[in-house]
């Protein structure tokens, strides 16, 4: 069996708001020239130190439900050591501990095998940076 390792850059804008940017389509897309029909897995990284990668249902409703989650266990306020940038933005700091900058997945004949409501998405809560690099990897 010959195994390959392809990976892509994404970029992306986030925008001044926090955002929940889906990425399923770009994953889908990458994996058909990448996956080429092949088994394998997909890692999804996020280099950055206040982004993290969820799976989550999008478009009833979770993705804004995460995001007031966040703001309840994350509030955008003075209690953070870490404070250069917006008020609160030390919150930014700790996201990552708890929505992981990676996932791992599992590629089935080129196609992601994600469950029915699972979508791949990049959770920004940092409104300092608006543009976003997320590393697409296969080894299949």
């Amino acid at each position: 069996m010959t195994t390959a390792f392809t990976t892509r850059t994404l970029e992306i804008t986030t925008g001044t708001t926090e955002a929940v940017a889906d990425l399923t389509t770009d994953c889908a897309t990458f994996l058909q020239e990448a996956a080429d029909g092949r088994d394998g897995l997909l890692n999804i990284f996020v280099p950055h130190a206040t982004a993290g990668i969820a799976l989550l249902e999008t478009g009833a409703g979770s993705d804004e439900d995460l995001l007031a989650a966040l703001h309840d266990l994350l509030p955008a306020d003075n209690r953070w050591r870490h404070r250069h940038g917006s008020p609160g933005h030390g919150r930014d700091h700790v996201l990552p501990a708890l929505v992981p900058p990676h996932a791992t997945l599992p590629v089935v004949s080129g196609r992601l095998a994600l469950g029915t409501w699972q979508s791949i998405c990049l959770i920004d809560t940092n409104v300092d940076n608006p543009h976003r690099q997320v590393r697409l990897s296969f080894l299949g």
